[in-house]
């Protein structure tokens, strides 16, 4: 089953950029952007990564918090995170787990050719882990700041 706007999210564990693991029940109390992207180092994912980053210390005024979710390993979000300097996590889902809850792992098509990858998706979870908003398809410009202007709505 695929989440939607208004579900509760299951607890899911994922290893972080530093191999720990990574529990979503413990960020209960806090507001959530998840956001899933294709891979670390890749144009559009780094401007997305970079713009979120920009708006931190702002979300976190506001006691919200940005994950950034795709397959890449934890080794290559180590090297992803120091190249851009950024301060929140990125979790690993090489086995798809995150991808499948949300829904993001999916058909997609370029130059003629089909492929499965993740879908550029952003999830914002209230403090009682209910999602209260979805965007899908992101297109990366004015992404980040959109998605703020939610978080500060709900």
């Amino acid at each position: 089953m695929i989440v939607k706007e208004g579900d509760q999210i299951p607890d899911f564990i994922l290893p972080d950029q530093d191999n720990n693991q990574f529990s979503f029940s413990s960020l209960r109390g806090k507001k959530v952007i998840i956001y899933f992207y294709p891979r670390d180092n890749t144009p559009g994912c780094t401007q997305e990564a970079c713009d979120f980053q920009k708006l931190l210390s702002q979300l976190a005024k506001s006691n919200c918090v940005i994950v950034g979710i795709s397959k890449d390993t934890p080794e290559s979000h180590v090297k992803f995170k120091s190249r851009q300097k950024l301060e929140f996590t990125l979790l690993s889902d090489s086995s798809g787990v995150a991808c499948k809850i949300f829904g993001t792992w999916v058909k997609k098509s370029m130059y003629g050719k089909s492929f499965m990858g993740i879908e550029r998706s952003t999830f914002l979870i209230d403090e009682e882990g209910k999602i209260s908003k979805i965007w899908r398809k992101v297109k990366v410009k004015g992404h980040a700041e959109e998605v703020f202007y939610a978080s500060k709505e709900k």
